[in-house]
């Protein structure tokens, strides 16, 4: 009876300890994958301007109207402590009031050569980005 008891506690102990590992980390790897594309480094995201259109859509409440859109082409940054290739964005949203206030800089991350998030937290990651027109995003309607 004894040893049932110590038995079950340590069931217990080891999915315990198995769910907090599943559970562990950053917030920046959250929802990331291993890094890893099939042949070992990630590969470059061919789609990368469709796709950032695409989340940018579905990302801001009001996609009508974007001005000064600029992008980057996508580098291989370290997020998470992993690499992947990441785009950075440059825009001025229309506000709900209709206003037009200041520059939003977003960083747009790919995983497996395809679109995984948008990170609001830019400043190392599209540190020394080299921005071109995206007038894709200033075009978007409903």
């Amino acid at each position: 009876m004894r040893n049932e008891r110590l038995a079950k506690r340590t069931i217990v102990l080891v999915l315990v300890l198995t769910l907090a590992a599943c559970f562990s980390g950053d917030g920046e790897q959250t929802g990331l994958m291993d890094g890893r594309g099939s042949a070992g480094l990630q590969p470059f995201p061919d789609n990368y301007r469709s796709e950032a259109l695409a989340i940018m859509r579905a990302y801001l409440n009001d996609p009508v109207g974007v001005r000064d859109a600029a992008m980057a082409a996508p580098v291989l940054r370290t997020v998470g402590g992993r690499p992947f290739y990441v785009s950075c964005l440059h825009f001025i949203p229309r506000e709900t009031d209709g206003s037009y206030r200041g520059m939003h800089e977003r960083a747009v991350v790919y995983v497996n050569g395809r679109v995984d998030r948008v990170l609001d937290r830019t400043s190392d990651l599209c540190a020394g980005a080299v921005y071109g027109p995206f007038p894709e995003l200033e075009k978007m309607t409903r």
